[in-house]
């Protein structure tokens, strides 16, 4: 099942102080998990995975963590604490009358990315972007997953193609937090090429995936025999 976040894809936009909000989502996320399943989150997505796994960990498989947005829990690193007083600054002087469009350029022109075409669906997520609670500041307990029975996985990309200055924005904070992640709750780190690990290389992120899912599931058999 793929689960669109609020104000996103197929998801009802979200009433209330934010467009979107990692708690929410978390919420969300439980509430399909059924009697269980292996959780996958990708940045934004990866904080509302993680709250979700941590509220309910008996309704976890497995964990995995593509390129995890939680820049907070690795505030102790000089690179994080200076993206996090950077992006607080940023967001604290966001223009109220910045349009989507216009955002959509500063987004991606502002990083050395190109602007993609200003669809009806990006100019909605660039809206709902533009008034989300930011996934970078969320307070993140890792100690449920530490001491959960089911393995987690973290995917990051090894950055190689990207242009110098998202390298250093988005790229240098999002491999420290993928490592500090990875260690605080004895979990596998795999590093992919590029830097949209499952857009850029699918093949290998989903072969991965399978791989650890089975391996999850067979510990899973195994631990209730």
């Amino acid at each position: 099942m793929l689960v669109d976040r609020r104000g996103h894809g197929g998801s009802p936009d979200l009433a209330g102080p934010y467009r979107t909000d990692y708690e929410v989502d978390a919420r969300d996320i439980v509430s399909v998990l059924g009697d269980g399943a292996h959780l996958v989150g990708h940045s934004y997505g990866g904080v509302a995975a993680m709250l979700a796994a941590a509220q309910r960990p008996d309704l976890v498989r497995s964990l995995t963590l593509i390129q995890p947005g939680s820049m907070r829990v690795a505030e102790e690193h000089p690179v994080i604490a200076d993206l996090l007083v950077r992006n607080r600054a940023a967001t604290a002087e966001l223009p109220a009358e910045m349009t989507a469009e216009e955002y959509l350029r500063l987004a991606t022109d502002g990083v050395g990315m190109p602007t993609p075409p200003a669809t009806p669906e990006r100019l909605r997520t660039a809206r709902t972007s533009m008034g989300e609670r930011p996934c970078w500041d969320a307070p993140v307990d890792l100690r449920p997953i530490a001491a959960a029975p089911w393995p987690t996985l973290v995917i990051i990309g090894d950055w190689a193609g990207a242009p110098e200055e998202y390298r250093r924005l988005a790229g240098e904070p999002l491999t420290i937090t993928a490592r500090v992640v990875a260690d605080r709750v004895g979990g596998e780190l795999l590093t992919v090429p590029g830097f949209y690990p499952q857009v850029q290389e699918p093949e290998l992120v989903n072969h991965a995936l399978r791989e650890f899912w089975q391996d999850a599931d067979a510990q899973r058999a195994k631990s209730a025999r």
